[in-house]
C-alpha cells in the first residue's frame, strides 16, 4: 500500500510536468508545521503513565490541475513525522521513510447547473458534530438564487464480496439559505444504515463507542438505521457574530445477542464573538446528551459518525478537547468527540501590535450523566493562554500554556483525581 501511494504521487507529478503547458493550468499550495510540546499529569495523577514530550512535523502538499473553467482534478498529500521515530516515518537519523498519505483526490466538475465533486474529499456537517473529515463519495449541488442545495452520498465501510451485508452508507441533504448579508440557515437531514453492523472497524456502526459512550456490551450484528436532523444558524448584528447548532439523532440499533436499542440523543451549541477595538471577546456553550441508564433499551448519549480521532470532530480546550496539539486528552473528557459532556467557554484576544496577538480562554466542563468509570460528573476548570507572533510574512509561531484545575471525573478510575494536568508547547507554521 505504501509503495502504491508513492507511485500514485509520482504519476501525478510526472503528468503535471510532462503535458504541454497549454493543456491545463497547474496550481500548487500547501501547509507545513513543526510543534514541540510537553503534556504532564494527563491521567489526573503525576505517575508518568501519560506524560509525553515530543517534537513532530506535518507537511501537506496540494496540487490542482485546472483543465478548463468547468473541470478540476484536486489532490492533497500529507507527510507526518515524530522526531526520532523511524520505520514508516522519516524522523530518525537518516530520515528515510515512506510516509506519504493521500488526504484527498477528487474531480470537481460543473455540468450546466450541477456541480459535482467525486472521489475522496473533505466534508463537514453539523459544524463538525456529525462529521468533519475526509470521505469517499459524491457531492452534487446546485444553486437557486442565493440558495445552495447540496446532496452527498459516501461509503463508510465496504464489506467486500463475502461480507456485503456489512456495507455502510451515509446520505445527506443540507441546503444553505442566505437571507441578505446578515443571516444564514443550514438545515440538514442525514441517514446511515448497515444491514449487518457486526465489525471491529471505524464506521458509524460503532456509534459513540469509540468516544467511550456506546451502549455497554451491545453487539450490533442485526442491522443499523440511524438518522441525524439538525441545523446551523449564523447571524451578524453590526460587529457582533452569533452562531448556533442543534442536532437530534434517532433510529435503531438491532442485536441478536443482547437487546435492540432505540436511539434518542441530541446536542446543542451556541456561541458568538464581538470586536472591541484592539480586543475581541468570544464565548460558547456546548451540550451533548448522555445516557442515563445503560441497562434500558434507550440509548441517549449523543454520537456522530465514527469517533476516536476519525469522523466527527469538534476541538475545543487545549487539555480537555485536544486543542492545537491533538495528541491526547484527559480521562473523562471525550476530547474532540463531545458526548455526555457540556462545557462553557469565555475568552478574549488582544492585539497590542500588528504582528502579535495574545489570547486567553477559560473553560468549565462536566458530564450531564455520571461517568461510567468514576461515577462523577465534574471534569474541572481549564485556563488556556496563547501568544501568536508573525515572524515573517507567511510564517507565524504560537506559544501555548494550559492548566486544568481537575475535578473528580478527571481520573482513570473511581479513586478520584490526585494531580492537575498541564501543558506547554510551541507551533511554527507556514501556508502557501
Amino acid at each position: 500500500m505504501k509503495k502504491l501511494l508513492v507511485l500514485s504521487l509520482a504519476v501525478v507529478m510526472v503528468v503535471a510536468f510532462t503535458l504541454p503547458a497549454s493543456a491545463f493550468e497547474s496550481v500548487f499550495g500547501g501547509y507545513w508545521r513543526t510543534r514541540a510540546f510537553t503534556q504532564q499529569c494527563f491521567s489526573g495523577d503525576c505517575d508518568g503513565d501519560t506524560d509525553d514530550s515530543r517534537v513532530d512535523t506535518r507537511t501537506r502538499l496540494y496540487y490542482t490541475a485546472v483543465l478548463n473553467d468547468n473541470l478540476k482534478f484536486v489532490n492533497q498529500f500529507e507527510m507526518d513525522a515524530v522526531w526520532g521515530t523511524g520505520g514508516s516515518q522519516y524522523g530518525d537519523i537518516g530520515a528515510d521513510g515512506i510516509a506519504v498519505e493521500v488526504r484527498s483526490s477528487y474531480v470537481d466538475a460543473t455540468m450546466g447547473a450541477i456541480r459535482g465533486t467525486i472521489g475522496v474529499q473533505s466534508l463537514e456537517l453539523g459544524r463538525g458534530h456529525m462529521i468533519s473529515d475526509q470521505v469517499a463519495g459524491v457531492v452534487l449541488s446546485t444553486k437557486f438564487g442565493d440558495t445552495l442545495l447540496p446532496f452527498t452520498w459516501f461509503r463508510v465501510n465496504e464489506g467486500g464480496i463475502d461480507n456485503n451485508a456489512q456495507d455502510s452508507d451515509i446520505f445527506a441533504l443540507y441546503p444553505v439559505f442566505k437571507f441578505g448579508d446578515s443571516f444564514t440557515l443550514n438545515p440538514f437531514v442525514s441517514y446511515g444504515y448497515s444491514k449487518d453492523g457486526n465489525r471491529d472497524g471505524n464506521d458509524f456502526s460503532t456509534f459513540g463507542a469509540n468516544a467511550g459512550t456506546g451502549p455497554a456490551g451491545f453487539d450490533n450484528d442485526d442491522g443499523i438505521g440511524v438518522y441525524w436532523i439538525g441545523a446551523n444558524a449564523d447571524a451578524t448584528f453590526g460587529s457582533f457574530n452569533l452562531w448556533a447548532t442543534a442536532i437530534y439523532v434517532g433510529g435503531s440499533l438491532d442485536s441478536q445477542d443482547t437487546k435492540d436499542v432505540d436511539v434518542k440523543a441530541w446536542m446543542a451549541s451556541v456561541g458568538g464573538n464581538v470586536p472591541l477595538g484592539p480586543v475581541s471577546l468570544r464565548g460558547q456553550f456546548v451540550y451533548a446528551s448522555g445516557d442515563d441508564d445503560e441497562d434500558d433499551s434507550d440509548y441517549e448519549a449523543y454520537f456522530g459518525i465514527s469517533g476516536g480521532g476519525r469522523g466527527w470532530s469538534y476541538y475545543w480546550a487545549e487539555i480537555m478537547g485536544n486543542g492545537r496539539f491533538d495528541n491526547q486528552a484527559t480521562p473523562g473528557s471525550t476530547a474532540g468527540n463531545p458526548s455526555n459532556l457540556w462545557f462553557a467557554q469565555i475568552g478574549a484576544t488582544l492585539k497590542p501590535m500588528e504582528k502579535l496577538s495574545l489570547a486567553g480562554d477559560l473553560y468549565y466542563a462536566a458530564h450531564p450523566e455520571d461517568d461510567l468509570i468514576t461515577d462523577e460528573k465534574n471534569l474541572g476548570f481549564e485556563v488556556d493562554l496563547v501568544a501568536t507572533y508573525q515572524l515573517v510574512e507567511g510564517m507565524s509561531i504560537d506559544l501555548v500554556g494550559a492548566y486544568l484545575f481537575a475535578d473528580d471525573a478527571t481520573a482513570l478510575d473511581d479513586n478520584g483525581n490526585k494531580d492537575d494536568p498541564w501543558e506547554v508547547g510551541t507551533r511554527l507554521q507556514i501556508s502557501f
